[in-house]
């Protein structure tokens, strides 16, 4: 089985697999692609209220609304 150290860097611990991977998986936009499912979703929660709101109250609704949800989202790591 092949170490997941590469043998020509200083990474001998925990702490630096866990930052290389953290890298590979932020410099694939994984947080904009999430936050683009999430705000789609409340707009389209949003629309099926059947409300009008004005752009500014439609922004910052939908900020709190992706706060909430990926602030549950957390937790529920913390759950396992």
């Amino acid at each position: 089985m092949l170490s997941p150290f590469d043998p020509n860097k200083d990474s001998g611990s925990y702490i630096n697999l866990r930052q290389r991977i953290f890298q590979r998986v932020h410099s694939s936009e994984i947080n904009d692609q999430i936050i683009k499912i999430v705000r789609e979703s409340c707009e389209n929660a949003i629309n099926a209220e059947n409300i009008e709101l004005s752009r500014g109250e439609r922004k910052r609704l939908g900020s709190q609304i992706v706060r909430l949800v990926l602030e549950d989202a957390i937790k529920k790591l913390g759950d396992n």
